[in-house]
Order: C-alpha cells, then structure tokens, then sequence
C-alpha cells in the first residue's frame, strides 16, 4: 500500500512555469525494504498529477521519512523535470 511520507511546503515550478505541489510517496517491498518517490499535484485546476520513477530504497520507514526530509527545492525541481520528461525507469521488480 502507498504512504504519504511527507507534504512539501515549497511549491516547484517546471520549465513552461506550471507550479506544483510535491509529496513524498513510500511503499514496503515484500523484502521488509521501503521504496520512495515523488509525486507532483498541479496548483489550481486541471493539469496532470507526475510521478517520478523509483528514486530511493531504504531499510525501513524511519530510514525513508528521513530520506524525504532531507530533499531540497533542487532536489524537487529535478525530480519534476524527470517526471515531466518521463525518464527510463531504474531497475527494480517491484515499481511504484
């Protein structure tokens, strides 16, 4: 099941100027592991929610939530270039 790990305050602009809203999402792997990713909600109406592919896998949910909490607008804003650009997957067997 997805877990919100952590509502970002900051809103993150792509390149056209579209804002967004990011959180961090989590989900325990069968091997008792947590995977991460970002997903971005458009500010105001319409528009399309992005998701990043997996971009971390840590040994537990405390592990994870600090994981999130330690990402900066930077971090964010990359984040949202690849989710609009649709970068290649990273490998793993189990996606977000």
């Amino acid at each position: 099941m997805d877990v919100v790990i952590h509502v970002f305050s900051v809103a993150v602009e792509d390149p056209d100027g579209h804002s967004y809203r990011a959180r961090a999402m989590g989900r325990q792997r069968r091997d008792a592991t947590w995977i991460g990713w970002l997903e971005f909600t458009p500010s105001g109406s319409g528009g399309i929610v992005r998701r990043t592919e997996r971009e971390t896998t840590q040994p537990s949910e405390r592990a994870i939530r600090y994981w999130a909490l330690g990402l900066e607008l930077a971090y964010l804003e990359g984040a949202l270039e690849r989710a609009v650009r649709g970068s290649p997957p990273l490998m793993d067997t189990e996606k977000p």
